[in-house]
């Protein structure tokens, strides 16, 4: 049965059954533990992982490697056991987006990205060597247009 979600961004929307996705654990900093992906189209940059629990709560995500070619995640084997993680291929990624006004100012958190598989969600330390809290997506927009 579809979940009818009153958001504050989008108007009043239908969330099909198993597009929802439980967050056993939350999020780091918010509240709630049920969420959806919404995007305007299949091939969008940026999609809103919107709560279902409270309609003024939804923060910018993306696909990490379409900003970031050499993104890795590394999980200890305790913490994918955990979670439950077993099969990398049926795993969606996702990482935070801080929006500014300037895109040079948008930025990534790939310390602790999203991880989605079955329906269920957990947000993760990752171990991998270099994965900023703060990743530019558009550093090189600043030098292009110089």
């Amino acid at each position: 049965m579809a979940v009818t979600l009153h958001s504050t961004r989008f108007g009043r929307l239908e969330v099909p059954a198993d597009a929802v996705i439980e967050f056993p654990n939350g999020l780091i900093g918010l509240g709630g533990t049920k969420y959806a992906l919404l995007a305007k189209s299949e091939d969008s940059a940026f999609i809103w992982l919107h709560s279902l629990e409270d309609p003024e709560l939804a923060i910018p995500v993306a696909n990490p490697w379409r900003f970031f070619g050499d993104f890795e995640v590394e999980l200890s084997d305790e913490e994918a056991q955990r979670i439950g993680i077993t099969d990398a291929d049926q795993t969606s990624v996702y990482v935070t987006v801080r929006a500014a006004e300037e895109l040079e100012d948008f930025h990534a958190n790939l310390r602790a990205p999203i991880l989605i598989a079955h329906g269920r969600g957990h947000q993760v330390i990752n171990q991998a060597e270099g994965a900023q809290m703060r990743a530019p997506l558009f550093a090189g927009l600043a030098t292009e247009a110089a």
